[in-house]
């Protein structure tokens, strides 16, 4: 007759049944890591060719600020005026009215009134036209128009003086 510790070991199993495991295998994780690679590297390269397309920000407030400061000088001129001088260089300090603007050009610098050249805005260049012309029925009147350049970048901008004091 058999012991009882024979008919225990009889009865047990010559092994167990794998309890089901949780988690990744490796080539899961692995498949995993490479497709969001993927895409990381998609959207990186999405934002690299947006910011390399657009203007930087700070040479655009350059520009305008420098349109809106050559603006602002021409407008304060008188609109007809009897003294006549030329400038030397990218001095502007002979313009005596609004006309005397037109065809002022700087390339590569931009200079304050008196011709000297501001080293911070190096490679900037500037082009002013003034164009007598109508406006709304009112015959004196001028179209000014300042372009800031500076690479590819320009920024415009136009403005209007009519002869309101005569």
């Amino acid at each position: 007759m058999r012991s009882e510790a024979s008919k225990k070991a009889s009865r047990a199993p010559v092994f167990t049944a794998r309890v089901a495991q949780r988690g990744f295998t490796i080539i899961e994780m692995v498949v995993a890591i490479v497709v969001i690679g993927v895409g990381v590297a998609g959207l990186l390269s999405a934002f690299s060719m947006s910011v390399r397309n657009s203007a930087d920000p700070m040479q655009v407030k350059q520009s305008q600020v420098v349109a809106d400061e050559i603006m602002e000088e021409i407008l304060l001129k008188p609109y007809n005026s009897t003294a006549t001088s030329a400038s030397v260089g990218c001095a502007r300090n002979q313009f005596y009215d609004v006309a005397a603007y037109n065809g002022h050009t700087t390339t590569g610098k931009i200079c304050d009134v008196d011709g000297v050249a501001i080293a911070a805005l190096d490679g900037y260049s500037l082009k002013v036209d003034v164009v007598a012309t109508t406006l709304n029925g009112v015959t004196a009147a001028r179209k000014i128009t300042v372009t800031v350049t500076r690479g590819t970048e320009n920024y415009v901008l136009v403005g209007w003086r009519t002869d309101y004091a005569s």
